[in-house]
């Protein structure tokens, strides 16, 4: 099972030029850049670890690149994706977020569950 989350994730891997070329555009917009890894891609789990702290003011784009390669290297047999925030609206929001690292072994999982009268999920 491929896990299908965030941007691009229909699209096969990205290379590091790819990666790099979107980490540029999200400079270009102004918005802080991210490094997060997690070993559990469930879509529910919106909080994975993050790599340091975002690059704020990014003017160097390949030092995001470095950091990206830097956590690929650290956690091997994990998720490794780029998230850029938009800071503009006065809050951080996501405005971009892709997977660049898969495990070699993907986990599969199945959620199922049944609507009920109004708003109420079963699971």
């Amino acid at each position: 099972m491929r896990v299908t989350q965030g941007t691009f994730s229909y699209l096969p891997d990205l290379t590091d030029n790819e990666i790099l070329a979107q980490i540029e555009y999200a400079a270009d917009q102004g918005w802080a850049v991210g490094v997060e890894h997690t070993d559990d891609p469930h879509p529910r789990n919106v909080y994975w670890d993050m790599w340091g702290l975002p690059l704020f003011d990014l003017v160097e784009p390949g030092l995001a690149l470095d950091k990206v390669n830097a956590c690929r290297a650290a956690n091997p047999a994990s998720y490794v994706r780029v998230t850029a925030y938009d800071a503009s609206l006065g809050r951080q929001t996501t405005a971009l977020s892709f997977i660049v690292q898969r495990p070699a072994v993907e986990p599969s999982f199945v959620l199922d569950r049944t609507d009920e009268g109004g708003f109420t999920l079963r699971l």
